[in-house]
């Protein structure tokens, strides 16, 4: 029974962690609505581990940590191919705002020699 309590205190504390930094604008929305989903499923199964067995056996998976620690192995998968998607888009955006700064530094530049 410590091993589910354990889990339950690790879920609400993320839930209250992910609540946090939402309320204080650090995290945004479409991120924090993933780790809500997950800590809260997270809490469920700690709350009626019976449901993770019941997975497992329709999955037909020999162990219930081993379904567990798939999901998992496939969440922190999925996230960061999420966080290499986002940095990606972000590193073009942020190439073209260099771009257009350089060549607009540049017009100013031509304006003043050809005002002197």
């Amino acid at each position: 029974m410590a091993p589910n309590i354990l889990a339950a205190i690790a879920a609400l504390i993320t839930f209250v962690f992910v609540i946090d930094l939402l309320r204080r604008g650090v995290l945004r929305e479409k991120y924090a609505v993933l780790w809500l989903f997950f800590s809260g499923a997270a809490l469920l199964l700690a709350i009626f581990p019976a449901v993770l067995v019941w997975f497992t056996g329709i999955l037909g998976v020999a162990e219930p940590v081993n379904l567990l620690f798939f999901v998992t192995i496939v969440l922190l998968v999925l996230v960061s191919i999420q966080l290499s998607y986002e940095l990606s888009r972000h590193e073009a955006r942020i190439r073209r705002l260099a771009e257009e700064v350089a060549l607009l530094q540049e017009e100013i530049n031509r304006q003043r020699k050809d005002g002197d």
